[in-house]
């Protein structure tokens, strides 16, 4: 079971291209000037299965891009990799957006596994003090991750 802020179908602000976004309920984070504090408490969002969810992206999703952002999806990785391999297994494009850098995804073994099916990761929590104009990111200390480029995984 998934928790789910919202869904929001045809943004052109959260990865590149017409996407739709799925944002995660739960953070821990607590960044100071989050854009998404409503997203923050755990457990108040609304529930799905993973496999509804991928239905209902698949029936709303114009072009196969999606983003998971939220809250942050990583706090519900092993559901958003289930979402993500789903996805992926049907030519999405998936970007995730998380407050945990690269290097702490790739050293838990539970949050690694969702590598194999993003496209790209934006890592690092907001930092207020970075905060700028920035295309797909809120504080220049943030990362855009290209996986396959970046990391090799296929």
């Amino acid at each position: 079971m998934m928790n789910i802020a919202s869904i929001k179908y045809d943004s052109l602000v959260n990865g590149e291209g017409l996407r739709t976004v799925v944002f995660a309920q739960g953070c821990k984070h607590n960044c100071k000037g989050c854009f998404n504090p409503h997203t923050h408490e755990f457990g108040i969002g609304r529930d799905y299965e993973v496999e509804d969810l991928y239905k209902i992206i698949k029936e709303n999703c114009l072009m196969k891009k999606v983003t998971f952002s939220g809250g942050d999806p990583l706090y519900q990785v092993e559901e958003f990799t289930e979402l993500a391999k789903l996805l992926k297994a049907d030519g999405y494009n998936i970007w995730c957006y998380t407050g945990f850098t690269i290097e702490e995804i790739q050293n838990d073994e539970n949050m690694s596994k969702i590598l194999d099916y993003v496209d790209v990761i934006v890592d690092g929590k907001f930092d207020e003090s970075k905060a700028g104009e920035y295309k797909y990111k809120g504080s220049s200390n943030q990362r855009i991750i290209n996986i396959k480029e970046n990391i090799g995984n296929e």
